[in-house]
């Protein structure tokens, strides 16, 4: 008993350290490794005017406009170098921590909420995407905002109450009502108080100002309806977000209609009519960008890379979302995963009597899982990275079998020993990771490059990243060459079209009365699988320079 309470008393505190730890994890070493193609393609989007961006993204992007204008603001204030332009996702993961935890307390308590903490802090799958200048950790913060006021509501008997009642109550005692004069005996009067100020001071003083309580359910809906729009705005495949918190929800609803009244419900369902306005509240906030999702979802269905989804491909996921991937033998490996479903069994032990709690991890873990699969049968759509928020229900349901060990000292063994495999797997990364290398290829290209020679790419694609390193050579040698990508997304609208015969005439076009070329080439397993593009170079000019580095090569051509 005495435990438990020393634990509430201290709960914030370690709830803080948890998040700086998770913090210093996500802004250790952040600019070490160079700006990948999607870094710098986010970069280039969000160096544009707001029209731009949503101009280039509905052409050749397939992602909603939030993260990008945020990160165009946040370039504006900041700069685009490696280390400012990764700071927001580092900033977005961070503050996902402390999120995390609240789910956790608000569920089950405060152990429940702090083995989450622990595990999202310490998981290696959102601490390299927190080091990336993409979307995904605004995806996953957006979501657990959503979740946790969510689930405010779900706990909050008030919730069966019309939206915004507590708001109109609050504005009326605020009109209405002046504040409440103390008992005679007290020396101190807000009237006196009144009598002696002036201006705003006397204006507040005049107004009642009721605890900000009052209207907390009002504000969780308000959150909850804000948040589930910006889930859906900071990645198309979250429409699966809604899809799962409707599923749970009416369910629970239809549940509690057929139940027989006994023991009070783990979970109380809000009014059905609540539950509309919150959804026709997030459609509209959404619904700016419906034309858009539909255009991309289009250009999706019609041509996209990823491949066909299979068994071990979702194994894959899971094994990344947990991450128990530290140098061990293969057997250390089984006992790790062994562990793991321990600890997942334990937590459908720790709701058995709070079947809800686990539906509605469930629900939010397996329904966009079971969607991008289906969804996959006709246009394969299954990545890790954007389902990453649905880490944030099993890393719940994991810290919930966690805080079911009696003992604590074997619960702080085992937390330990997750911690632990996971610290080594981020000690790997930051040794040993690589992301494709673009300033040494263009410090490359810069030291040898020549007045008008012609910098090729096997995709305008390619072009970005090398730009985004170049462009300082640029400047500060004021070199003076002509950059061209083949073929041309800005022509296709397609981002990384393939190579096809029918460009192999531009591409000659272009060679025409050209002395020197330079190939950057990268990505090619994909854009030009059968090698066109040096080919055609071969044919027309002679190879005298060559050079790899990590995920592009470096060819220099010229006439003989």
């Amino acid at each position: 008993m005495n435990e438990e309470i020393g634990i509430e008393e201290f709960a914030p505190w370690l709830a803080m350290f948890i998040t700086l730890v998770g913090g210093f994890l996500r802004v250790l070493l952040l600019s070490s490794k160079g700006m990948w193609l999607d870094e710098t393609f986010s970069v280039w989007m969000a160096s544009h005017s707001v029209g731009d961006i949503l101009q280039w993204i509905v052409r050749i992007d397939q992602h909603p406009p939030l993260y990008y204008l945020l990160l165009h603001y946040w370039i504006v204030i900041n700069g685009d170098t490696p280390y400012y332009v990764r700071l927001l996702s580092v900033l977005l993961g961070t503050g996902t921590i402390p999120i995390i935890y609240l789910i956790g307390k608000r569920m089950s308590g405060v152990v429940m909420g702090l083995v989450a903490a622990v595990l999202l802090s310490l998981s290696l799958f959102n601490i390299y995407y927190a080091q990336e200048t993409r979307m995904y950790t605004l995806l996953t913060f957006n979501a657990a905002a959503a979740i946790y006021a969510l689930v405010r509501l779900l706990t909050d008997s008030r919730s069966v109450r019309p939206i915004g009642s507590q708001f109109r109550e609050y504005l009326h005692s605020w009109r209405s009502s002046g504040p409440v004069e103390p008992e005679s005996k007290e020396e101190f009067s807000y009237k006196d108080e009144t009598r002696n100020q002036s201006g705003w001071r006397a204006w507040i003083f005049r107004h009642r100002w009721l605890p900000i309580r009052s209207v907390e359910t009002d504000l969780a809906w308000v959150a909850f309806i804000v948040f589930s729009a910006a889930t859906m705005l900071s990645h198309n495949t979250a429409v699966f977000f809604p899809l799962a918190t409707n599923i749970f929800v009416l369910g629970l609803m239809l549940f509690q209609r057929l139940k027989q009244p006994g023991s009070p419900p783990a979970f109380l369902a809000p009014s059905f009519a609540n539950w509309v306005k919150a959804q026709i509240g997030i459609f509209l906030l959404w619904s700016p960008w419906l034309v858009g999702f539909i255009k991309q979802a289009s250009a999706v269905y019609q041509n996209f890379w990823i491949p066909e989804p299979t068994w071990d491909a979702v194994v894959q996921v899971i094994k990344s979302f947990l991450n128990p991937s530290a140098p061990i033998s293969a057997s250390q490996a089984t006992l790790i995963w062994i562990l793991y479903a321990l600890v997942l069994c334990l937590g459908w032990v720790h709701y058995r009597k709070k079947i809800p709690l686990f539906l509605f991890l469930a629900a939010l873990f397996a329904v966009p899982f079971l969607g991008e699969l289906i969804v996959s049968i006709r246009r394969p759509i299954f990545f890790d990275r954007t389902l990453i928020w649905t880490t944030i229900p099993l890393y719940l349901l994991l810290a919930a079998g966690i805080a079911q060990i009696k003992y604590r000292h074997l619960m702080i063994l085992v937390l330990g020993g997750l911690g632990t495999i996971n610290l080594f797997s981020t000690a790997d990364y930051y040794r040993f990771y690589q992301k494709e290398d673009w300033s040494d290829p263009a410090g490359y290209v810069a030291n040898f490059v020549k007045k008008d020679d012609l910098i090729l790419f096997n995709s305008a694609m390619v072009q970005i990243p090398f730009d985004y390193y170049f462009k300082a050579y640029e400047n500060q040698y004021s070199l003076q060459v002509e950059k061209h990508g083949v073929p041309d997304m800005f022509e296709s609208a397609i981002p990384e079209p393939v190579i096809t015969n029918s460009d192999i005439p531009g591409l000659i076009s272009l060679l025409s009365g050209r002395k020197r070329v330079w190939l950057v080439y990268s990505h090619n397993w994909y854009t030009d699988p059968i090698g066109l593009v040096p080919r055609t170079l071969e044919s027309q000019m002679k190879l005298i320079q060559e050079r790899d580095f990590y995920g592009t090569q470096v060819k220099l051509f010229e006439v003989p």
